[in-house]
């Protein structure tokens, strides 16, 4: 999403110009957890796609000293280096300023744990803020986590034992996905402290997360992690709506706690900082502007291939990492 980002500023479209310097970064509740994370979070998926691991680093420690705490990761993003490049940045004091969030994709116990304790080691903590299991998006996927020695099983260890302060799920496939999950979570009496799914403008539209989950989290306590602010750069590539505005939608949706979004560049960290430095939310009548807007290219879900291809589903292209 970052290099389209670029391509916008550097066509005079998508963002406005640069703002003054000044202004806090805000900071929301994450559920009922009693965190308080920065309102923009740095998408993981984006950090280890640079030639120049010095980079990755310079970008991860320019966007805490700027006030983003709020850090994304999993386990098999970009063949573990966003994690090592991760680890390497919280160094020297970071992570104290950082409140650490990776996932895992094994469905099992053992290969939760195995894949658990590398995330540790390639981060260089003892322990992460919050850890989720990645891409629900398979009906199957609540059955075996919660199943005898499934996954449950390694992540309530990693609570217990100080590994993990939270307990979370992600996924980008279906809000019915999603629901299915939580009534699993309520059968087996887990109560899952966050929940990250994609909140923006088309997803408002079509099969939507924001309609169907949201709503249902907020009811609980449960945090919202809002991911895929601009869909990958779908959401520009729709035509509907600017970077800005899109961008600007999602950290307005109520009851989100943070929104996740792919920074792969300094100058991209710049022109979200920009956005979110005493962030003033949309009113319902801008929000609900901007949703007509979009209504007409949504409709069937075409500029949202997570939720309609495997495109997105690391673990379709890889099931040994289920276990």
């Amino acid at each position: 999403m970052g290099c389209v980002l670029a391509a916008a500023a550097a066509q005079g479209v998508g963002f406005s110009r640069p703002r003054a310097a000044g202004g806090e970064l805000p900071r929301r509740k994450l559920g009922r957890t009693g965190a308080s994370v920065s309102i923009l979070g740095l998408g993981g998926a984006h950090i280890g796609l640079q030639r120049d691991p010095a980079e990755s680093v310079r970008i991860i420690r320019a966007a805490i000293d700027a006030g983003i705490t709020f850090l994304d990761n999993s386990w098999d993003y970009n063949d573990g280096q966003s994690e090592l490049r991760m680890g390497e940045a919280l160094k020297g004091g970071y992570r104290e300023r950082a409140f650490l969030m990776t996932k895992f994709d094994g469905r099992d116990a053992a290969s939760a744990i195995r894949q658990i304790d590398e995330s540790l080691r390639r981060l260089r903590t003892d322990h992460v803020d919050l850890l989720q299991f990645h891409e629900i998006i398979r009906p199957t996927d609540p059955e075996r986590i919660f199943a005898r020695r499934g996954a449950i099983e390694a992540a309530l260890a990693a609570r217990k034992t100080g590994k993990a302060r939270f307990l979370g799920f992600t996924g980008h496939k279906s809000p019915e996905i999603h629901l299915s999950m939580l009534k699993a979570c309520e059968a087996h009496g887990f109560r899952p402290d966050a929940v990250q799914m994609p909140l923006n403008v088309l997803d408002a539209s079509h099969d939507s997360f924001q309609a169907k989950v949201l709503p249902e989290l907020v009811r609980r306590g449960i945090g919202v992690l809002g991911m895929k602010p601009l869909g990958d750069g779908f959401v520009l590539k729709s035509g509907a709506v600017s970077a800005e505005e899109g961008l600007r939608y999602a950290m307005s949706v109520p009851g989100v706690g943070v929104t996740i979004t792919g920074i792969d560049a300094l100058p991209i960290l710049d022109q979200a900082l920009r956005l979110a430095r005493g962030f003033e939310p949309l009113s319902a009548e801008a929000r609900a502007a901007l949703e007509r807007k979009a209504a007409a290219v949504a409709a069937g879900g075409q500029f949202e291939a997570y939720k309609s291809s495997h495109t997105f589903d690391s673990t379709h292209h890889h099931p040994e990492w289920l276990g």
